[in-house]
């Protein structure tokens, strides 16, 4: 189990028991299955053999940043010209196949030589060890926690011979957005988010292949939405997009469910990709929010919209599909 944040212990019993039925109450009000076609779990949810399955699943979890239309097509053409097994493409994958398959490959900070990278090392742990679960598994077991882990397997990931890659590819550009290592003190919420479709489950959300690692172990995949609502429901004292912070917010919500913590994440984070929750509160959904009696800043808004609402016309809803990574670099 991750160590929780210094000076922070999660939420007090009385504010768990506030915050509990709430949080249930929203997510039985929640159609996640709805909203899988707008995120980026969607690819993986394509395949049925665990090793296409995880394979499909990091390659979206790496380029699931920036807006939703754009990193979808990317790795949907990625996914299509891999053909019906990614697993069996990138455990047969060579310097000469990444060049084919990635020449021209361009996606925001991101070049072919840094998703030849990923691919590259995904076919040498399939190869090697058998699986990813494999791979991740040994560097828990070696550095003891969730954070050692992480950087001991995008370490290994990125442990393919790089010359022969610049040569037909060029230079990497983005090889530390996409695979971080040294891994550093920021949330890695795509390597969290990935972790949490392969541990939790299958629950018709998340797809829960991976199980020899504990979803009590896993911890939230932070982003902008993730850290604002959390800190409306006061799972957090902190601002930033950082690993405290997230150890700070999975710490609370062990409180309200210890052996599976982050099963809130995918619907408290559409809520806010949406647009139903965005940065401004819209006070018409506030009052209809089924998290209203736990969350401070929706209390506020409505006790001035009942006011008279000196900020001026309450504005209408307008939810957008929106996807996981919009706003998150």
């Amino acid at each position: 189990m991750p160590p929780r944040a210094r000076g922070h212990t999660g939420l007090s019993p009385r504010d768990a028991e506030r915050l509990r039925p709430c949080l249930d109450a929203f997510l039985a009000s929640t159609d996640s299955r709805a909203r899988i076609a707008f995120d980026p779990l969607e690819f993986p949810h394509r395949y049925r053999d665990p090793r296409d399955i995880e394979v499909s699943a990091l390659l979206a979890a790496a380029l699931a940043y920036g807006r939703a239309d754009l990193f979808r097509p990317k790795v949907d053409a990625l996914l299509a010209r891999m053909g019906p097994s990614p697993a069996a493409f990138v455990r047969a994958l060579d310097v000469a196949g990444a060049r084919e398959l990635l020449s021209g490959f361009v996606y925001r900070f991101n070049v072919g030589t840094d998703v030849a990278v990923l691919l590259l090392g995904m076919g040498r742990a399939l190869r090697e060890l058998g699986s990813l679960e494999a791979l991740f598994v040994q560097g828990l077991e070696a550095r003891g926690s969730w954070h050692g882990a992480l950087d001991a397997f995008t370490s290994a990931l990125r442990d393919v011979p790089m010359p022969p890659l610049r040569e037909v590819l060029g230079p990497e550009r983005g090889l530390q957005h996409l695979l971080p290592s040294p891994l550093g003190a920021g949330a890695a919420k795509r390597l969290n988010l990935f972790l949490r479709w392969m541990v939790r489950g299958p629950d018709g959300v998340d797809l829960g292949i991976w199980k020899r690692v504990r979803p009590s172990a896993l911890l939230i995949p932070l982003d902008t939405h993730i850290g604002r609502i959390s800190k409306h429901l006061g799972l957090t004292r902190r601002n930033d997009l950082s690993w405290r912070t997230a150890e700070e917010v999975t710490a609370s919500l062990r409180t309200l469910d210890a052996a599976d913590p982050v099963r809130f994440d995918f619907a408290l984070c559409h809520y806010g990709m949406s647009g139903v929750c965005p940065t401004k509160p819209i006070p018409e959904n506030c009052s209809r929010c089924k998290l209203l009696p736990a969350c401070s800043v929706g209390q506020k808004t409505v006790k001035g919209m009942h006011r008279g609402n000196p900020m001026g016309p309450i504005p209408s809803p307008r939810p957008s599909p929106g996807g996981r990574g919009k706003t998150t670099p």
